[in-house]
C-alpha cells in the first residue's frame, strides 16, 4: 500500500492505473477509521481494481466552535487498518496542499436538500463537503466513490452535485454499520463517557420504534415525531437538535407517510453531537 501526500503524485498514479484499464474506487474519510469506514473499503475492494482511501480532516466543513481541533486523528492506526483491508493507496494531504495560500474557489449545491437537517444547523458545512469532495474526485480520478448511509443528507447532496456537474463517476451508498448494541459507528463516539454512551442507544431504539409504528399503520408525520421525542427526552443528557421525517429521495416535506421515507435524528449527549437515520418503506 502506498501513501501519498502530494496531489500531483497521486493524480499521476491514478492516471497510470486508468491507462492500464483498471477501475478506481475512492473512499473519502476524515480518518480515525472504524468498521463503518472499513465497510466502505470492503465494498470498494469488491467493485474496483484499485482502492484509494483519502484521510483529510477538512477545515472548511467545520463551523465556529465546532470540534476541528479536537477531532480524533491517528494516521498510523488508520494505515494499519487499511493495510489489513488491502487498500492500494492512502491520500493524506496537508491543509496547505489542498488549500494553498489565496485559495478562494468553492463548490456549493443550492436548493431544498442542503437547506434542511444538518445544513440548517451548520451554515457552510455542506459547501465545505462538496468543495473537498469535488477536489478529491479531480485528484484521485475514481470510477466509483463510496459513501455511508449514516450521512444520508451528505450522500444526497454529493449525488446531486455529481449529476449536475457531470462528474464521470458513480456514487455508491453503503448501509450504516452499527455496534452490537445498535449505536451507529462514528469517529465521535470516542467523546462519549460511559453514561452518555449508554444513553446514546436511544437513537437506534427510537428509530426502530418509529419503524414499528409506521408498519403498524401510522401515517401521521407529527405523531411519529412525537413518539420519537418522548423516548429521547427521557434521557437526562440528551439534547435534541432535530427529529425529521422526509421523502427519502429528495427530502421533500410530507404530510402523510408514504413511499420511502427518511427518519433522521441529530442529538447531543454532553458536547457530542450524534446523527442517525433509518429509511422506512411503506
Amino acid at each position: 500500500m502506498q501513501v501519498f501526500n502530494s496531489i500531483k503524485e497521486i493524480q499521476q498514479w491514478s492516471l497510470q492505473n486508468k491507462k492500464q484499464g483498471k477501475t478506481i474506487g475512492l473512499v473519502p474519510t476524515m480518518g480515525y477509521l472504524h468498521n463503518g469506514h472499513l465497510s466502505l473499503v470492503r465494498e470498494a475492494r469488491k467493485q474496483c481494481d484499485i482502492v484509494i482511501v483519502s484521510i483529510f480532516v477538512n477545515p472548511i466543513q467545520f463551523g465556529v466552535n465546532e470540534d476541528f481541533d479536537e477531532y480524533p486523528r491517528d494516521i498510523q492506526r488508520d494505515q494499519l487498518r487499511l493495510e489489513a483491508e488491502k487498500a492500494d493507496a492512502i491520500f493524506a494531504p496537508a491543509i496547505k496542499e489542498m488549500y494553498p495560500g489565496g485559495y478562494n474557489t468553492y463548490v456549493e449545491v443550492l436548493g431544498e436538500i442542503p437547506g434542511k437537517l444538518c445544513g440548517s444547523r451548520r451554515p457552510g458545512h455542506f459547501r465545505g463537503v462538496t468543495t473537498v469532495v469535488s477536489k478529491l474526485f479531480n485528484i484521485c480520478l475514481p470510477d466509483k466513490a463510496f459513501f455511508g448511509q449514516k450521512d444520508a443528507q451528505q450522500a444526497l447532496i454529493v449525488e446531486k452535485m455529481v449529476k449536475e456537474l457531470n462528474f464521470p463517476l458513480e456514487i455508491v451508498r453503503v448501509p450504516i454499520v452499527r455496534e452490537e448494541d445498535g449505536l451507529a459507528m462514528s469517529s465521535r463516539n470516542v467523546y462519549l463517557d460511559h453514561e452518555q454512551r449508554h444513553e446514546a442507544l436511544i437513537l437506534w431504539q427510537a428509530l426502530q420504534k418509529a419503524q414499528e409504528s409506521i408498519r403498524s399503520g401510522e401515517t401521521n408525520v407529527e405523531t411519529v415525531r412525537r413518539q420519537i421525542k418522548q423516548m429521547i427526552v427521557a434521557c437526562p443528557q440528551a439534547q435534541i437538535d432535530y427529529i425529521e421525517i422526509y421523502n427519502a429521495s429528495d427530502l421533500a416535506d410530507l404530510q402523510k407517510i408514504r413511499g420511502q421515507v427518511l427518519i433522521a435524528l441529530a442529538v447531543k449527549f454532553g458536547s457530542t453531537r450524534l446523527i442517525d437515520n433509518l429509511i422506512v418503506e411503506v
